[in-house]
């Protein structure tokens, strides 16, 4: 250990012990801090779109996007919340025999239920506040764009984009960890949060606000209109792609079993082999 961070095998212990203490939470408690969650990183998810909706290059539209979407995960660590993707590190407390499956099934069910819960309060509330008629419609329409992409993925996609986007996310509470001063901890957060948007990787929690807003958006004739002109989407693909079956059946399953396995087995499992020692001896 030194003054500016934790070592990695420190890190890994410290996060399972923050985990393990999750096991006895109240249920009360677990979803209200669920709830805000889902809606920071929809706070976030909502400002990137509006940095992006204006940029043509691709590359440079999800980079801008990529700076701004942070702020969500930010919030999370220093204001408090549940997030399904970082608990997915749940895992490694088990592994250390601090919690029962039970405890991780539980925890991640309810946490997953209550992030939905915030992200659907923001869509509802940015649907409300008119902002999606900013340039002509034109953000409307790109909030249709988006969630269309998402709603309508191959399982395959969903599982492997999940994977990548988790190993990002996990990796990035696990900088904010390791960390011992603000300043750390929001580069620790920045920059894996920035590369898994950038690269357009799939975020469970993020597409619950994604989705959504794009079916509230869809019921708008004039962003629908827009979407046709700019991208080239036709009205009956919008209709058919974005539909609460396509959210919860088609889409939601594939990205939260890739977020999984990206952070459970990938960023959890793996390194509590490596530092299995450390961590054990700790807990």
């Amino acid at each position: 250990m030194n003054n500016l961070m934790l070592t990695p095998a420190e890190t890994f212990a410290a996060n399972m012990k923050t985990q393990a203490a999750k096991a006895s939470m109240p249920l009360w408690r677990l979803i209200l801090m669920g709830i805000m969650a889902g809606a920071f990183i929809a706070l976030g998810a909502a400002g990137s779109n509006v940095a992006m909706h204006s940029v043509d290059s691709v590359g440079v539209s999800r980079f801008v996007g990529g700076c701004i979407f942070p702020v969500g995960l930010m919030m999370i660590v220093f204001v408090g919340g549940e997030l399904f993707t970082g608990d997915c590190l749940m895992g490694n407390a088990f592994l250390a025999k601090k919690c029962s499956a039970w405890d991780v099934i539980r925890l991640l069910t309810v946490v997953w239920f209550a992030n939905l819960a915030g992200s659907l309060m923001i869509a509802l509330l940015v649907a409300t506040s008119g902002q999606w008629g900013f340039s002509g419609g034109l953000l409307g329409a790109f909030t249709i764009k988006v969630g269309l992409g998402k709603a309508t993925l191959t399982p395959s996609a969903g599982v492997a984009s999940g994977i990548l986007c988790n190993i990002f996310v996990c990796g990035a509470v696990l900088l904010a960890n390791s960390a011992k001063s603000v300043a750390g901890k929001v580069w620790g957060i920045f920059f894996p949060i920035m590369i898994f948007v950038v690269s357009g990787y799939e975020h469970c929690v993020a597409n619950m606000y994604y989705i959504p807003a794009a079916i509230l958006a869809s019921g708008n004739e004039k962003y629908v209109a827009v979407a046709v002109e700019k991208y080239g989407l036709s009205a009956e693909a919008i209709a058919d792609g974005l539909t609460w079956k396509n959210f919860f059946l088609h889409s939601s399953p594939w990205v939260t079993l890739g977020n999984i396995i990206g952070g459970m087995v990938v960023m959890g499992f793996v390194y509590f082999a490596v530092y299995k020692k450390t961590i054990t001896e700790e807990a």
